[in-house]
C-alpha cells in the first residue's frame, strides 16, 4: 500500500512535465482545457512497449480527429501516475490492473476508461515470463521453493502472477522468497547468480534470452488466459465533469489499440521514439495484445487471487472500476 500512496509526494516530479501540457489550451470556460474545438489532455505513461498505441494514435491523427490534443508525462510507474490523476495534475493515466484494484479497494477515486494491454494467451510466447539462467537446476516453478525470485514491485500484479505459477505447478508460493528489483536490472542479476529467477517483461525478457536464459512459465497466463494486464484510467471527478472528453478519449484509444494490433512493424518503429531500447533488441521483443475491451472474467480471477494474497483491505468493486 505504501507504494501506492508514496506517489502523492512524487506528483511534484510530474509538475515540470505537465506544465508543457494543457496550459496552452486551458482557456475553456469549463476548465477542461478546451479552447474552441480542441481539448488538451495530459496523459501519464510509463515509457515501455505497452503504451505504443497511444503514440501511434497521436501520430496517425486518431485523437486530433476527435478534437483532442495529447501531451505525455513520463513516470516510472503507478506510484506517481495514480495520485497524479487523482490530484488533477494528469487527466488520464496508464496503470497495471492490480494497482487500480488496490486503489479502488482503498476508496481512491479512479475509473478505468479504456483497455491497455493483454497477454497473448500463448504459453512460452508472451511478452512476460518467469525466467532462470540457462544452466539453472530449476525446471519448474515448483522448484522455486526456497529460492530467490525477483519481481519489480512487491504486493502487486507480478507477485500475484508468480504465486499463481508456483501454485499451478504444485508448489507452495509462501516458500518462495520474493525480492524487489527493477525490470532493467533483472537480466544482469540473473546472469550473475544474485537471484535464482526473474519475473520479466519485454524488453528485459529479450535480454535474458540473449544471455542464454530460459523460460519456465508464463505467469500472466497462469492467472487467466488473455489477462487484462493494464488499463487507461481517469479520476471519477474528471469522468463526471468531462464525459464528452472521456468518450472521445475512449474512442480514439480503441482505434489506436486496433491499429497497433494490426501493425506490429509500426509499433516497433514508434517505440524507438520514446524509449532507449536498441533496435536489435526491439526486433526480438514479443509484443503484447491490444484488444478493444478489458476481459472482465480474467480481471475477476486476478482480483480473487489478489484478495487471497492479502493485497486488499476490502474487496474491490469491479462495477465501480471498470468502464
Amino acid at each position: 500500500m505504501r507504494r501506492l500512496f508514496v506517489g502523492l509526494t512524487a506528483v511534484s516530479v510530474l509538475t515540470a512535465a505537465t506544465a508543457c501540457g494543457s496550459s496552452d489550451d486551458s482557456g475553456g470556460p469549463d476548465g477542461s482545457g478546451s479552447s474552441g474545438s480542441t481539448t488538451s489532455v495530459e496523459v501519464g505513461l510509463i515509457p515501455i512497449v505497452d503504451v505504443a498505441p497511444l503514440y501511434l494514435g497521436q501520430k496517425k491523427g486518431f485523437f486530433e480527429e476527435r478534437g483532442l490534443k495529447l501531451s505525455f508525462s513520463s513516470a516510472q510507474g503507478g506510484a506517481a501516475i495514480v495520485p497524479g490523476v487523482v490530484s488533477g495534475q494528469l487527466d488520464f493515466g496508464f496503470s497495471n490492473t492490480t494497482s487500480l484494484l488496490i486503489a479502488q479497494s482503498n476508496n481512491v477515486p479512479v475509473k478505468a476508461v479504456a483497455n491497455g494491454i493483454a497477454s497473448t494467451g500463448e504459453v512460452g510466447k508472451d511478452f512476460e515470463a518467469l525466467t532462470v539462467k540457462g544452466d539453472s537446476p530449476v525446471e519448474s516453478p515448483k522448484d522455486l521453493e526456497g529460492k530467490k525470485v525477483a519481481i519489480n514491485t512487491l504486493k502487486n500484479i507480478n507477485e500475484t502472477a508468480v504465486r499463481a505459477s508456483v501454485r499451478e505447478a504444485g508448489g507452495d508460493p509462501d516458500k518462495v522468497e520474493l525480492v524487489e528489483l527493477a525490470f532493467d536490472q533483472m537480466p544482469a542479476a540473473l546472469d550473475a547468480g544474485r537471484i535464482d529467477a526473474a519475473m520479466v517483461v519485454e524488453p528485459a525478457l529479450a535480454t535474458v534470452k540473449s544471455q542464454g536464459g530460459r523460460e519456465i512459465a508464463s505467469p500472466m497466463i497462469d492467472i487467466a488466459p488473455e489477462l487484462t494486464v493494464a488499463m487507461y484510467f481517469t479520476s471519477t471527478r474528471y469522468a463526471q465533469e468531462n464525459p464528452e472528453v472521456v468518450k472521445k478519449f475512449q474512442e480514439a484509444t480503441a482505434e489506436s489499440l486496433a491499429y497497433a494490433d494490426a501493425h506490429p512493424d509500426e509499433v516497433r518503429e514508434i517505440v524507438t521514439t520514446y524509449t532507449k531500447i536498441p533496435a536489435d533488441v526491439l526486433a526480438k521483443v514479443t509484443l503484447p495484445k491490444w484488444p478493444a475491451e478489458p476481459n472482465r472474467a480474467a480481471i475477476e480471477e486476478l482480483a480473487r487471487l489478489g484478495e487471497a494474497d492479502g493485497l486488499f483491505k476490502e474487496s474491490p468493486d469491479l462495477d465501480e472500476l471498470l468502464p
